[in-house]
């Protein structure tokens, strides 16, 4: 086996490589002659480095749907929270929908609603065979809940409950006015 030398290029560029790698645990390399052309490591004897104990988590701000009280939950898994308004997206497009989403919103907030029935529609099945793409308002939601400019009224999205829906619809449950 031939070797040569690197050229100036190579060996900037594999100077940058080596200076972006950590080694596992010590190892001290042993060269031998004036130009080696391969190098020896030996393990050398030294304490594991302690672990970096990981930094706590910076708490996130809680956005739509992270604020409700168990009660909340356990009323709407159970299906007695009756909506105060309804927004069905069935036959809209992505813009119509997102449109239609935000005033509907903004009616129920002028109107002191508490609770919302967005009807989207079900979610795809997974082994649906349609040439075209099913479920995208549905999966547009959040996105569209946490960029509103209502976002700060919004105090939880779920799950509807089947009588209401089921997969095919949410709640949003809008936080009370303040004031």
């Amino acid at each position: 086996m031939t070797s040569r030398r690197l050229s100036p290029e190579e060996a900037q560029l594999w100077g940058r490589v080596m200076a972006s790698v950590r080694p596992m645990r010590a190892v001290a390399p042993i060269t031998t002659g004036p130009a080696p052309q391969f190098q020896r490591k030996v393990k050398v004897d030294q304490p594991a480095p302690a672990p970096v104990p990981p930094k706590p988590a910076e708490r996130p701000r809680n956005g739509p749907g992270e604020t409700l009280d168990g009660g909340w939950d356990k009323r709407l898994a159970r299906g007695v929270v009756i909506p105060d308004m309804t927004i069905d997206l069935h036959g809209h497009t992505l813009a119509s929908a997102h449109q239609m989403l935000d005033q509907g919103i903004d009616r129920a907030l002028r109107g002191g609603c508490r609770v919302i029935l967005l009807v989207t529609g079900r979610p795809p099945r997974a082994e649906s065979q349609r040439p075209h793409a099913r479920g995208a308002i549905r999966a547009a939601i959040a996105d569209w809940l946490g960029a509103s400019r209502h976002a700060d009224r919004i105090a939880a999205v779920r799950g509807a409950h089947p009588r209401h829906g089921g997969q095919g619809a949410l709640y949003i449950i809008l936080r009370r006015a303040r004031g």
